[in-house]
């Protein structure tokens, strides 16, 4: 028996979000749904931390060029939870540009590309949210980079970034910066 949701913010699993986000970017790609249709759909995905994450893995990552020109209705949807969507964009950014140097090291440069080609969809987005918080927290990213301490230290620890690949985010979010202002 099917079970009728009435519930608005209804909340998206990681992997919900994921499925969920790949079937309605095929719907997108195939213009089978209007500028509103898609505010409604991503903005219902990311109201939540686990569903705003699986929508950025399926949005950011595929080989659909869907990300490399976000529509209005993308941007619109994404502006809808900004708390939960801005913290993950510095962190995409971030995670994509270090990454990026992990990926040439191991002499993988398919993988570097893909997370060259998810870092740029992020600066992207970043530029056409244009919101002054993401700012901040990316001068914060990049403030903590310089000391060695503040808001992003215990995020960078977590992910083990060393030295070199610091200065690859702090580079991207120096041009996440420029482009946003």
């Amino acid at each position: 028996m099917k079970q009728s949701s009435t519930n608005e913010s209804e909340s998206f699993s990681f992997p919900q979000a994921i499925a969920a986000s790949k079937t309605l970017m095929q719907q997108m790609q195939n213009n089978d749904l209007s500028e509103s249709e898609i505010e409604s759909a991503i903005a219902k995905i990311v109201q939540s931390k686990a569903g705003a994450r699986g929508f950025f893995v399926a949005y950011l990552t595929d080989d659909l060029p869907l990300a490399d020109k976000p529509t209005s209705g993308v941007i619109k949807a994404l502006k809808v939870a900004p708390e939960v969507v801005e913290d993950l964009l510095v962190k995409n950014l971030a995670m994509s540009a270090g990454m990026k140097l992990t990926h040439l090291r191991n002499q993988d440069p398919s993988a570097a590309e893909s997370s060259a080609r998810v870092n740029a969809r992020t600066i992207k987005l970043i530029k056409e949210i244009n919101s002054q918080q993401i700012q901040q927290e990316l001068e914060a990213l990049q403030s903590t980079i310089v000391k060695g301490e503040g808001n992003y230290q215990e995020f960078l620890t977590k992910w083990g970034y060393d030295q070199e690949q610091k200065e690859a985010i702090k580079e991207a979010v120096k041009i996440a910066i420029a482009l946003s202002d």
